[in-house]
């Protein structure tokens, strides 16, 4: 059982990494196999088609994400203007990364935009929901006005923030984001 378990994390492993470097179309079900050690039909066994497998891998994905975000705002918790600094600085940073190509989970819906039922556009839309959810609650504890609708706003400001950084291939972006949120943030506490 353990062994299934690590043949199948080595196969989403691999095909995240081909998913994120060639795309969804381009990564091919041979070369994910390859990559990951196995055959094609050890692969078929875990994941019974490639649409499957990316719906998983954006699973797999999206605890980690949420995780590493999670981290990222701590040392703020409680402080909304400190967390929206730390979270567009983060991004900045990670957007510099070699061989950075924006939010896979944005990516992959946008490869797969005429797809509404995909497994790996309803993975992205709980990712989005669960980090947009997340901000609700940081800024409930932080006795925000309408907490809902200002994370809303900062979600915005996160996935035009990505897009523009892979569009002009400029991390300061993410500093224009940042700025915007405070003025939302701050705005936010202002509401009576």
């Amino acid at each position: 059982m353990a062994n299934n378990a690590h043949t199948k994390r080595r196969i989403l492993e691999s095909a995240y990494k081909l998913f994120y470097k060639v795309g969804f179309a381009r990564a091919g079900v041979d070369a994910i196999a390859e990559s990951a050690g196995v055959t094609k039909r050890t692969l078929y066994y875990h994941f019974p088609s490639k649409d499957t497998l990316l719906g998983a891998v954006l699973d797999l994905q999206h605890e980690l994400t949420l995780r590493l975000i999670q981290r990222w705002a701590k040392p703020a918790s409680g402080k909304p203007l400190e967390m929206v600094d730390i979270l567009f600085k983060e991004f900045a940073h990670w957007a510099k990364q070699p061989g950075w190509q924006g939010s896979g989970f944005t990516r992959a819906v946008m490869e797969l935009a005429d797809l509404p039922g995909h497994p790996a556009r309803a993975a992205a839309q709980r990712h989005k929901a669960s980090v947009e959810s997340w901000l609700t609650a940081q800024f409930v504890r932080s006795e925000i006005k309408k907490p809902r609708l200002l994370a809303r706003q900062i979600m915005l400001l996160i996935e035009g923030c990505h897009s523009l950084i892979l569009i002009h291939g400029d991390a300061t972006y993410a500093s224009a984001a940042s700025a915007a949120a405070r003025l939302l943030v701050d705005h936010s506490r202002q509401r009576k």
